[in-house]
């Protein structure tokens, strides 16, 4: 290093920038695992699929690795610091105890980690006090959608990406104090009905819920603050009086963009526009799929590769959404949203019923229906100071 540069505060620079953490491993001749933890590992190349990672040319560790055939790269998940910590020792012993599993051509995989990539040597070459060793890629798996360890300045740590309660915001607040203001309607038509209603507020892309009242057969199991991405046909009655751009902009998010896709959302847009109400109709097995991917996505802490899963069961909810009323006939319904009318610069807000009996008579929803819309022209009203 020049001598103009002191190693110690060039160091903690460096810690200024988060790295993940991963830890390379390899089996031996004699069929011992070996490993090392690593905060420089990186992609190189798609084609030809290379990585590297740079161990320092002093690693007894690496000096052990590099005579096997090949090495597999274990991305770290936020929860396994201990396990991080564990192979970071130079204890010969230190698999012990270790949950791990062989990899095609026979590297240690780790038990819970995030991901793995297992690699041929293509090449290693001196950079000052490291080698740059780079991998070509044989094998690899992503095993637990989940957040990764990171390492920044000094200490193991997780990415944040956003709660699925929402923070309070200037139009969380509005919306909040906007539904209070009928709080007493809304729990009387959850008494009357024997139904969950809730008021929920379109905040950015996302439904939030700012009041329930349970007087349905099932507590509700969103808690107040929670919030739902609004992903076509999601989102429909919010979008039923809004400019085309921001329309445009709504279609945009379904995970298909075929105009095959945006022509059926378009359809139960104006559907929506029409009976100024959307349905859900109940698919016990669609539903509950919708829901799964939903925990997993806020359990993974919102990762993309998640996402596009959420994206995509939303969509597939199409053949559900805004199902006809015929006299005479029975539904089961998941949900119905009616839209209330705000003024012009408070967030866009509904009244949505849940918790609806198995087999419902068709004159039935509609009463159920003619109950919502009373109470969100209450809603109208009051704020306009008529009631």
């Amino acid at each position: 290093m020049s001598e103009d540069i002191d190693p110690t505060l060039f160091r903690e620079m460096l810690g200024n920038y988060p790295t993940g953490v991963a830890v390379v491993t390899a089996t031996l001749d004699d069929g011992s695992p070996v490993g090392m933890v690593v905060g420089t590992f990186s992609s190189v190349s798609l084609d030809p699929p290379l990585i590297a990672f740079f161990p320092m040319s002093s690693s007894k560790s690496f000096a052990r690795l590099r005579t096997a055939g090949a090495f597999c790269v274990n991305v770290l998940a936020s929860d396994q610091e201990p396990l991080c910590r564990t192979l970071a020792t130079s204890n010969d012993d230190k698999f012990d105890g270790v949950d791990w599993r062989p990899a095609p051509l026979g590297s240690p995989i780790l038990g819970d980690a995030v991901s793995w990539i297992e690699c041929t040597f293509d090449d290693i070459s001196e950079a000052g006090d490291h080698f740059i060793v780079l991998g070509r890629v044989q094998e690899f798996e992503v095993q637990r959608s989940t957040l990764p360890l990171l390492f920044f300045q000094g200490g193991y740590g997780r990415f944040s990406l956003g709660s699925f309660v929402a923070a309070p915001s200037p139009d969380l607040i509005q919306a909040a104090q906007y539904a209070e203001v009928i709080r007493s309607q809304v729990e009387q038509l959850s008494s009357d009905f024997g139904v969950d209603c809730s008021v929920v507020a379109r905040i950015g892309w996302d439904s939030v819920q700012v009041l329930s009242a349970n007087h349905g057969p099932l507590a509700s199991p969103a808690p107040l603050g929670h919030r739902q991405p609004l992903i076509p046909p999601f989102g429909a009655v919010f979008l039923a009086d809004r400019a085309e751009a921001e329309i445009d902009d709504w279609l945009g998010r379904a995970p298909d963009r075929s105009p095959e896709r945006r022509e059926l959302n378009m359809a139960l847009l104006e559907k929506v526009r029409e009976r100024g109400y959307s349905l859900l109709a109940a698919q016990p097995e669609a539903l509950e799929h919708h829901r799964e991917v939903l925990r997993e996505f806020e359990l993974s802490g919102g990762l993309p590769r998640q996402d596009r899963v959420v994206r995509q069961a939303t969509s597939e909810l199409a053949d559900l959404f805004t199902p006809e009323i015929v006299p005479g006939e029975r539904y089961g319904l998941a949900s119905i949203v009616v839209l209330i009318p705000t003024r012009h610069g408070q967030p866009p807000m509904a009244l949505r019923m849940t918790g609806l009996p198995q087999s419902v008579p068709a004159e039935r929803v509609e009463a159920l229906i003619a109950g919502m819309k009373l109470v969100a022209a209450t809603a109208a009203a009051i704020t306009e100071g008529r009631a």
